[in-house]
């Protein structure tokens, strides 16, 4: 088997089934004695009722016993020899499915790891996870081609040829059997195909929704969103549901005819081998040998049915598998250069956004999506003619661009650890630097919250942590990296105005001189920056100070005076801690509504409603 730490090898893209014949090539050696091996379990099935035809006829029925007893022990050394024959078949073959199954797993986790942060932007999570957990597993069982089906098909070739030696017109029969059991079942297999192919693909979307529900429970139920979210889950799970009658349907008639025709199959020649024993053509032993021929081929008939079955359904899966590792991280340029010496301009021109160096700028705009859009651009994930000193982004080498620009997602992943790992990343700051960060982040009480303050253990994603605790924590990873260049999405959407006032103002003391920017419709963040982006439809409408912008614009200043409402102090003073809203709701109803209106939360991901209407 491929080993935990070995290159799995560059895998064949280039469709479904050369993608399992490059499994197969991967393991030759066992491949072939797995084929081997099947062929020899088979062959000595079908030698069986020739040695039980022997015993009839030169030792039972002319009454010789040494005879009976010669063919009665040859009979008895093939059949323990056949199933040591079947036990290592069976071994090597597991085997054999075990590196694929393994050597797929690297090649899906690897190329997840390769993708990095670009993952969520190229495929859904729901995708990852059904390749992961059932495609994988398909693949590995569609191998059972290679012994058993090898072997079916010479052994089904053997007895043919047995029989021929005893009757033409029963060769003729069993020759032409199989060929009318693929007619009839072959049209199943291309139905089975679409139909699996249709269920993969709705799996994966509610796998996806199932994740989505799971992270925004809480604040599902502060919006009083639940039920809405809860219902759209009931029709996509009844619409799977469905589909999977569907392939059940195909699969049932597929396996029935490969259990039905068999039987059928063995009736027809056993009533015409009985006929030539009444006319005389064949002996009594013969008859005995067609029935256990026949018999014997019941096995390799009904693997016929199920290699294609299984093949079928593998070579669905292999292409899901196949349309993963084929995506790419990032588009590249032609060239790859060195990015600029000094800090430099940021500029987006679908936007018009320029970012200027050294200085704290704002993204602002009705729907915190198109405002991500443009960050992600900026950090260079996703493809755009952004440029980073008048050199286009995607013409660097992006190591040195991840080296020197940060993007800070609100909903980034939180390994499970202690807090000081999770803050830490790459580095190992000193406790000095760790305190600064902390209390830029305004996370201080976090700390002092835990146990054991930072060497406190965390659990995965944050859960341990309430939705504005984890948002502090996130903000102060993001300054422990200390970036050229900070583009932070929503830092502040989950926080009280009173934290979010003291995080503002600690940001800006904590990246003077460097590049910073944020996306946020809170005045009280506003009020900190430099240069404020007003974003409608994706681009710039209007670029200044806040104060000039909410004199001058009043689009702009209706967003924020809106944003300001929600974040009144009368709403403040009616709670004795707004932050704990996180311990009852998961965020505030300010980050609810934010979230459920942007492409960067995986709640809304799953839906197709704006925020007004899950509001609403």
């Amino acid at each position: 088997m491929v080993d935990a730490y070995e290159d799995p090898g560059t895998p064949d893209c280039r469709g479904g089934a050369r993608y399992l014949w490059w499994l197969v090539a991967r393991q030759p050696g066992r491949a072939a004695a797995g084929a081997l091996l099947g062929t020899v379990w088979m062959v000595f099935m079908a030698l069986t009722p020739y040695l039980l035809s022997r015993a009839i006829d030169d030792g039972l029925e002319p009454g010789d016993q040494s005879a009976l007893a010669a063919w009665s022990a040859a009979l008895l050394g093939v059949g323990v020899f056949n199933s040591w024959v079947s036990i290592m078949r069976h071994r090597t073959m597991t085997r054999l499915r075990m590196d694929a199954n393994f050597r797929s797993v690297k090649l899906v986790v690897g190329q997840a790891a390769r993708l990095g942060a670009t993952l969520s932007r190229r495929t859904g999570a729901g995708e990852v996870v059904t390749i992961g957990v059932g495609d994988v597993q398909t693949i590995s069982q569609s191998l059972t081609v290679v012994g058993p089906g090898v072997g079916a098909t010479v052994a089904y070739a053997v007895v043919a040829g047995v029989l021929l030696s005893i009757s033409l017109p029963l060769a003729a029969v069993v020759l032409l059997g199989v060929p009318v059991i693929v007619v009839l079942v072959g049209p199943l297999m291309g139905r089975l195909r679409g139909a699996e192919t249709e269920y993969r693909e709705r799996q994966s979307v509610l796998t996806a929704r199932i994740g989505d529900l799971a992270g925004g429970l809480r604040v599902l139920n502060g919006l009083g969103g639940k039920g809405l979210f809860a219902d759209a889950f009931r029709r996509d799970s009844q619409r799977l549901r469905v589909q999977g009658y569907r392939v059940g349907s195909v699969t049932s008639w597929i396996q029935a005819l490969g259990v039905g025709l068999p039987t059928v199959f063995l009736a027809v020649v056993t009533w015409l081998a009985a006929r030539l024993a009444a006319q005389g053509s064949i002996t009594i032993g013969e008859l005995v040998s067609v029935y256990g021929y026949v018999a014997v081929l019941v096995a390799p008939v009904a693997f016929f049915v199920e290699c294609g079955y299984q093949l079928s359904r593998g070579v669905v899966a292999a292409r899901r598998v196949v349309r993963f590792l084929s995506l790419e991280p990032m588009e590249t340029g032609r060239t790859s250069v060195d990015a600029p010496a000094e800090p430099s301009v940021l500029h987006d021109p679908r936007s018009g956004v320029r970012v200027t160096p050294g200085r704290l700028t704002a993204l602002v705009g009705a729907r915190p999506a198109e405002s991500a859009a443009v960050v992600d651009r900026l950090g260079r994930y996703t493809a755009s003619a952004a440029t980073w000193g008048g050199v286009r982004l995607d013409a660097i080498a992006l190591p040195q661009v991840r080296a020197r620009i940060l993007v800070a997602d609100n909903e980034a992943d939180l390994f499970a650890g202690t807090l000081r790992d999770l803050v830490s990343g790459r580095g190992d700051p000193d406790e000095e630097t760790v305190a600064r960060a902390v209390h830029a982040a305004v996370a201080d009480d976090v700390v002092l919250g835990l146990p054991d303050g930072l060497d406190s253990a965390v659990d995965a994603q944050g859960r341990s942590l309430s939705g504005g605790q984890r948002q502090r924590v996130r903000l102060v990873r993001a300054l422990l990296a200390d970036p050229e260049v900070l583009l932070a999405v929503e830092p502040t959407s989950a926080l009280d105005a009173h934290t979010e006032a003291a995080v503002a103002a600690r940001l800006r003391a904590a990246r003077s001189g460097r590049t910073t920017v944020v996306t946020s419709t809170s005045p009280l963040v506003l009020d900190q920056v430099d240069t404020v982006y007003y974003l409608v439809d994706g681009k710039a409408a209007a670029v200044g100070g806040h104060q000039e912008l909410l004199d001058g614009e009043p689009g702009y200043r209706a967003l924020v005076a809106r944003d300001a409402d929600m974040d009144g102090t009368d709403d403040v003073d009616d709670m004795d801690d707004v932050d704990d809203m996180d311990d009852m709701d998961g965020v505030g109803v300010k980050d609810g509504v934010d979230h459920m209106d942007s492409d960067q939360s995986g709640l809304a991901a799953g839906s197709d409603l704006d925020a007004e209407e899950a509001v609403r």
